[in-house]
């Protein structure tokens, strides 16, 4: 297999700091990749928030789900380190997003990048729905 190639963005409009918990380490005493996309899920909400979006509204039930979900490691990370979490949503299209994140630690050491694939939901007739003109501007005006 190839390897995976996560490609950044120019710019990073939000930056989101969590500490690696001793619960998110593995048995290599390092980051575990699970605990590590539960944390890139955090910073996915905390961004979202800043544009004023929601995962899922619970009134009307519209929200995003996640396509996809590719991770390239760069570093380890231990316990007591602060992630320093930079995300930038890119590749808006009809249906969806993606949100790239660069993530190093408080050193300033890359420890992994991140891309998830996003698609807008209905999750009363679990079906997609397209992109209202207003998300599209937030996206892409940051």
């Amino acid at each position: 297999m190839a390897r995976l190639k996560i490609l950044l963005p120019s710019y990073f409009p939000h930056t989101v700091a969590l500490p690696v918990r001793i619960t998110d380490l593995n048995y290599g005493g390092h980051l575990g990749n699970d605990a590590l996309l539960s944390l890139l899920h955090e910073a996915r909400v905390q961004f979202l928030q800043h544009l004023g979006q929601r995962e899922v509204d619970p009134e009307t039930r519209l929200g995003i789900i996640m396509a996809d979900v590719g991770i390239e490691y760069k570093g380890e990370a231990f316990h007591g380190d602060v992630l320093h979490i930079q995300l930038a949503a890119t590749d808006a299209h009809r249906y969806g997003f993606d949100v790239v994140y660069w993530v190093k630690n408080q050193a300033g050491k890359e420890i992994a990048r991140a891309k998830t694939g996003l698609l807008l939901f209905d999750y009363n007739t679990r079906k997609l729905r397209t992109m209202s003109e207003e998300m599209r501007q937030q996206l892409v005006g940051i």
